[in-house]
């Protein structure tokens, strides 16, 4: 009888000390990494419009309203139901400035932003799913300009799987400085913790007997000093750091894996090799000695003319022309030259004389090469009698190569009006400048 009383006390104990252990659900540290968005748009309705204004316009949920960036996190839990959250973002976006005029900046530039987020949530880690209410302080700079901001905003957060989870949330962020604007933001991420949650240990149990040690040799059946029991490669002499399997050519690819096994190569290419380290190996490299790209299979961009100009660049690839003229050659005739009697298309006798030049040059020295012609006007009238204007005289130009035998499938044309100032138009010499025609030449 008194042994099974003991047995029982002993028994309770052990019920005691287990039911004391409890895991914590105070979140740890954790990192997350963060889809956003930013909506200036919106949230200047909502300081000109009412609620149901800006639902019945449709505007509030536009992605054209919204500029999406990137943002990491830390958070960590002070308390089961409340998590600090420091996050660092970047978005390439035009700030609306307060007290500056619409469009003042039109060009995108990167801005940064800093916020530290009180996370009060209504439910534990415990649960699956946690909504929570957030508030905090934030900081940005953008183009030079600095401004500070409060956040305040809802947002959820969903375990997906064992210290995984989701993170859902959205902010209205007032302005603190005056270079600060009133907008909305909505960040989606995924985070999860490094290192493990603290649990509560169980009482430890008694100490057991120690068993008796039995020393035995270990069999090595190949030699290389790695047991048989921990060798991948029993009957081949290898090295540790593969398990005991060989690498033949000592690439760090084991040989079992080595596409190349007697090559000494590089991992990303199975042990194979890459000699000019263009990143395409020797098997797929068609000039294996010289640095390449994939697009001409390891060789280097072709220059067919010998220009000196790659024929990705070259609008002339097989004509050997100038660098500064885009790879075609340089025609030795003179442009300004092409002028038309006042407010008309017509050609001066010294424009025709300088166009024969230009159709025996065409006619009997490129007879590959192709020519736009663009017609240009000063500001003088109107802007569509201009423009009208411009591409009757580019017409007439071509209208008087094709005349002169040259095909006219080798010309196109094109007007500009006074849209392409070369010159002020405020100067009579500026406006004869800008009363043109330009050659562009191709292949």
């Amino acid at each position: 009888m008194k042994k099974i009383i003991v047995l029982i006390l002993s028994m309770g104990v052990l019920f005691s000390a287990g039911a004391q252990e409890k895991k914590s659900y105070k979140k740890g540290h954790a990192v997350g990494i963060h889809f956003t968005l930013h909506d200036f748009n919106t949230a200047a309705d909502l300081k000109n419009m009412s609620l149901s204004s800006i639902f019945e316009k449709g505007e509030w949920y536009r992605p054209r309203n919204m500029n999406p960036g990137f943002a990491l996190s830390y958070s960590k839990g002070i308390l089961e139901n409340m998590d600090v959250m420091v996050r660092l973002g970047m978005t390439s976006l035009e700030y609306p400035r307060p007290n500056t005029q619409p469009n003042a900046f039109k060009t995108s530039r990167t801005m940064l932003e800093s916020d530290v987020n009180l996370n009060i949530k209504l439910l534990s880690d415990k649960y699956i799913v946690s909504p929570y209410v957030s508030l905090g302080a934030g900081a940005s700079v953008w183009n030079t300009y600095y401004a500070a901001y409060f956040p305040v905003g809802l947002g959820l957060q969903v375990n997906l799987f064992d210290e995984v989870y989701g993170l859902l949330q959205s902010q209205y962020r007032f302005p603190i400085t005056a270079n600060a604007n009133n907008h909305l933001f909505y960040s989606f991420g995924m985070g999860t913790t490094v290192g493990k949650k603290k649990v509560v240990a169980p009482a430890p149990l008694p100490p057991l007997p120690p068993l008796p040690v039995v020393v035995e040799k270990p069999k090595d059946t190949d030699g290389d000093g790695i047991a048989d029991k921990d060798d991948a490669c029993p009957t081949v002499a290898g090295i540790a750091k593969f398990k005991g399997c060989p690498d033949s050519d000592n690439d760090g690819v084991p040989d079992a894996q080595d596409k190349c096994p007697t090559v000494a190569g590089i991992a990303r290419f199975n042990g194979c090799p890459d000699r000019d380290e263009d990143g395409i190996q020797d098997a797929e490299d068609k000039c294996p000695t010289v640095a390449g790209f994939a697009r001409y299979q390891g060789c280097p961009i072709p220059d067919t003319d010998g220009d000196g100009v790659n024929d990705e660049d070259d609008k002339c690839p097989t004509i050997a022309g100038v660098a500064d003229n885009a790879g075609c050659p340089r025609i030795n005739f003179n442009p300004g030259s092409i002028q038309f009697l006042t407010g008309s298309a017509t050609l001066t006798t010294g424009a025709k004389a300088e166009l024969d030049k230009l159709t025996k040059i065409l006619n009997e020295d490129y007879q590959d090469i192709r020519i736009t012609i663009e017609g240009h006007t000063d500001n003088v009238g109107n802007a569509a009698s201009n423009q009208s204007l411009s591409e009757k005289r580019a017409a007439a130009v071509k209208a008087y190569l094709v005349g002169k035998k040259v095909n006219a499938d080798r010309l196109a044309t094109a007007g500009y009006g006074q849209d392409k100032p070369l010159a002020d138009n405020a100067t009579a010499q500026g406006r004869l400048q800008n009363r043109r025609v330009e050659f562009k030449i191709s292949q």
